[in-house]
C-alpha cells in the first residue's frame, strides 16, 4: 500500500541527504582554505562551516524541489496538490540549519512527514453515527461504475448494525443489469429490508417508498443506492439532480476508487459541481500502490470518511490520519 510514494519520499530524503553532505564538504574546504589566507576576516558562512552548521541556499533547495515535484506527480498526487506540499517542504528545508554529524536523511524525512501530515490535518472527517440529526436518516451513495457502490453500502449498514442502527435499502439503480440481485443479495445476509422496483422503474420512486418504508418501522437510516454514472453522461446525471431534489438526502456520499489516480478529482469535481458532495468513502485503499489520492481528496477540501480495506463486510475503517502515515513512512 502507497510503495510508489514510500518509495519517493525515502528516495528525495537520500538525496537531499548528499546535497547538504557535500555542501558541507564544500564549504569545509572553502572555509579552510580561507582561513589559511586571512585567519582575522573569516566570514559567517566560514564560521558556519568551521563549526558544522550548514543551511543551504534557496536555490539548491528549489533546484532539489523541481526534480521532487514530478516524483510527486508521478506518484498521483495532483499537480495543484503536489505544488502545495512541496511549498510546505521548500518553507521547511529553507528554515532548517543542518550539522555535522547529525543524521541528515532521518531529519529530512521528518520534514516530509511533518508536510504530509499538515495535509492530512485539512481533512474534517466524521462518523456518520454522530452525524445523524433526525430519523430517518437518509444517504443518497454516488459514483461512477465500478467503483464498489453495492459493497460499499452493504459494509455500512453492517457497520452501523455494529453500533445499533437499523437500516433499509433503496434499490434506486433501475438502470444496470443485475444490480437489484446484488443487493438482494446483500440485503438478505444482512439481515434488512431492500426496496426494490422492476428495472426501468423511476429511481425516485423507489427511494421515496424506502423513506416511506423507515418511517413507518422506525428505522433509522436509509441507504439510496443510485446507477453509477460518468460525469459526463447528462441523462443520467439529471436522474439524480430530480432525487436530490425530492427526497433532500441528509448526507449525499461518493464513493471513489484510490486506484483510478488522478481521474478520481475530475469524477469528484464535476459532481460536486453539479449535485454536490458532503464526503467521500475511498475504496480500494489496500490495493493503492502510489497514494497520491488521498492527499489530492484532502487538499481539495472534501472529507474522507471511511476507507474500504477489503471484500469482507468487516473491511471498512473510518479515516485515521495516523494510519495514513504509517502506511507511507514506515516499513
Amino acid at each position: 500500500m502507497f510503495d510508489s510514494l514510500k518509495k519517493k519520499l525515502k528516495k528525495f530524503s537520500q538525496v537531499f541527504s548528499k546535497k547538504v553532505e557535500e555542501k558541507e564538504k564544500s564549504r569545509v574546504k572553502e572555509g579552510t582554505a580561507k582561513k589559511e589566507k586571512a585567519k582575522a576576516k573569516v566570514s559567517t558562512k566560514v564560521k558556519k562551516a568551521v563549526i558544522g552548521r550548514i543551511q543551504l541556499s534557496d536555490k539548491d533547495i528549489d533546484s532539489f524541489l523541481q526534480d521532487f515535484e514530478l516524483e510527486l506527480l508521478e506518484a498521483d498526487v495532483a499537480l495543484e496538490s503536489a505544488e502545495r506540499i512541496i511549498q510546505k517542504i521548500g518553507k521547511k528545508l529553507k528554515e532548517t540549519e543542518f550539522r555535522r554529524g547529525e543524521n541528515i536523511e532521518a531529519k529530512v524525512y521528518t520534514i516530509f512527514k511533518e508536510a504530509i501530515a499538515e495535509i492530512l490535518d485539512d481533512n474534517k472527517p466524521f462518523d456518520i453515527p454522530d452525524a445523524i440529526s433526525e430519523r430517518p436518516y437518509k444517504i443518497l451513495v454516488m459514483g461512477p461504475n465500478g467503483v464498489g457502490k453495492t459493497t460499499t453500502i452493504a459494509k455500512l449498514v453492517f457497520y452501523l448494525k455494529q453500533r445499533g442502527f437499523s437500516s433499509v435499502i433503496a434499490a434506486s439503480d433501475t438502470f444496470r443489469a443485475a444490480s437489484i440481485e446484488q443487493l438482494s443479495y446483500h440485503a438478505e445476509k444482512l439481515g434488512v429490508k431492500l426496496i426494490k422496483h422492476s428495472y426501468g422503474a423511476d429511481p425516485t420512486a423507489v427511494a421515496y417508498d424506502a423513506i416511506n418504508y423507515a418511517k413507518a418501522h422506525n428505522i433509522d437510516i436509509v441507504f439510496i443506492d443510485t446507477a453509477g454514472r460518468q460525469e459526463t453522461n447528462q441523462n443520467l446525471i439529471r436522474e439524480i439532480e430530480k432525487m436530490k431534489r425530492v427526497i433532500k438526502p441528509n448526507l449525499k456520499l461518493f464513493i471513489a476508487e484510490a486506484v483510478v489516480g488522478n481521474a478520481i478529482l475530475e469524477q469528484i469535481r464535476n459532481y460536486k459541481e453539479k449535485i454536490g458532495i458532503d464526503a467521500v468513502v475511498l475504496t480500494k485503499i489496500d490495493l493503492d500502490t502510489k497514494g497520491g489520492s488521498i492527499l489530492s481528496i484532502i487538499d481539495n477540501k472534501i472529507p474522507v470518511i471511511y476507507f474500504g480495506t477489503g471484500q469482507s463486510y468487516e473491511d471498512l475503517m473510518p479515516f485515521d490520519k495516523s494510519f495514513v502515515l504509517k502506511k507511507i513512512f514506515e516499513s
